[in-house]
């Protein structure tokens, strides 16, 4: 319906005494309505002023009123004391109840495009996140790890069975191994040396490469991470792209190549800490999450994107880091109107029982795994294995 300016205007009877004007888009004032008794048919009054008493109603607690007396003259010529009234009021627009029955019904009978519950392409992701290879825990020491990435790389094959995707994604979210530069003491906790960690890192990753490559062809990537990074103590030596975790990656794609698999690598560019792989048209950021606090992983993005960072376009990030799986709202990207996520993939180590001695929570080991569709990120998809 039209504003109350509108069905006013011009609507003024000329024998009618008073007027009707809006107050509001949907309310309205009558003020000097003139009668010879107390108005009680106000729907008379309405459509004096050509509105219609079925749209429009009087907020009753605002009827005001005002009377005097005057005189008349008779025929016989006497003189009568007639007494007359000024009222004014509020009015409304009237508040409709919905009937449910017609609307559900009119909702059922709309047209609507089929929901599309298989997608014919999509993209599952995995996401290998802190293995710490060579630490030991109250989760066990390597053999316990190995095990476990065994289960999980079962888990996975079962998965990728299922949802048959045209594309299998790896993120290597970082801290492949423990080193011995992490701080505490672990050179006495480590069960490996750093070669062994190294291969061992190496092994596992090739192992799920090759799994994911039953099924589809291979797009991956990684990032430098802490316990990975070439340094004495906490002192970092070179650029971000000196990371041992990365060389692995790199020796690993030499192997894959040999053996003909179809597999695309992704690395931070020089200097860089994070990287964007694209699926489909959505862009995947990841970074480690050393480089925030708890928590911060959406406020660092936010900054990342107004310093024009290599994540700056993407739809979804992931980070590892803190060993628990974390998930939020990002806002929405300008350009497409995709609203943005932020996932935190939980940890694959043997426990972090320094942290969780602090006071810190713990959390089950796990591989997250999600799909990317033609649509976007899929969040009905998203599992721990």
């Amino acid at each position: 319906m039209g504003s109350l300016a509108n069905e006013l205007s011009g609507r003024k009877p000329a024998q009618q005494l008073g007027s009707a004007k809006d107050t509001g888009p949907d309310t309205g004032e009558f003020e000097g309505i003139q009668s010879d008794a107390p108005i009680s048919d106000w729907d008379a009054v309405f459509r004096q002023f050509n509105l219609d008493p079925e749209i429009f109603e009087v907020v009753k607690d605002t009827v005001r009123m005002s009377r005097w007396q005057q005189s008349k003259a008779q025929e016989n010529g006497d003189r009568d004391v007639v007494t007359l009234y000024s009222t004014r009021a509020q009015f409304r627009r009237k508040k409709t109840e919905l009937d449910l029955p017609a609307l559900y019904a009119a909702g059922k009978a709309r047209p609507r495009a089929r929901v599309k519950t298989t997608p014919t392409e999509r993209a599952t992701v995995a996401v290998l996140a802190d293995p710490q290879i060579g630490k030991t825990g109250r989760r066990g020491g390597t053999p316990e790890l190995l095990d476990r990435m065994a289960e999980k790389r079962e888990k996975l094959d079962a998965l990728l069975k299922k949802r048959k995707p045209s594309i299998f994604g790896l993120l290597d979210a970082g801290d492949g191994f423990e080193a011995f530069e992490s701080g505490g003491n672990p050179m006495f906790t480590n069960d490996l040396s750093l070669g062994q960690q190294m291969d061992c890192y190496g092994t596992e990753l090739y192992s799920i490469v090759e799994v994911g490559h039953r099924h589809a062809p291979v797009v991956g990537g990684g990032v430098p991470s802490n316990h990975t990074a070439w340094r004495n103590g906490r002192q970092n030596l070179g650029n971000p792209q000196d990371d041992l975790g990365m060389h692995v990656q790199t020796q690993m794609l030499k192997v894959a190549k040999a053996a003909k698999l179809d597999v695309t690598w992704s690395f931070p560019a020089a200097y860089d800490e994070s990287v964007a792989v694209k699926f489909y048209d959505t862009v995947v950021g990841m970074v480690h999450g050393n480089q925030f606090g708890p928590g911060g992983a959406v406020t660092w993005w936010e900054k990342q994107t107004f310093g024009a960072q290599a994540i700056t376009a993407a739809d979804l990030l992931i980070t590892g880091h803190y060993h628990t799986f974390g998930a939020g709202v990002a806002g929405r990207n300008r350009d497409t109107g995709v609203q943005r996520w932020w996932l935190g993939a939980p940890t694959l180590d043997n426990g972090s029982d320094w942290f969780r001695n602090l006071g810190g929570r713990d959390s089950d080991p796990g591989m997250l795994v999600f799909d990317i569709t033609p649509e976007g990120f899929d969040l009905q998809s998203l599992t721990i294995l």
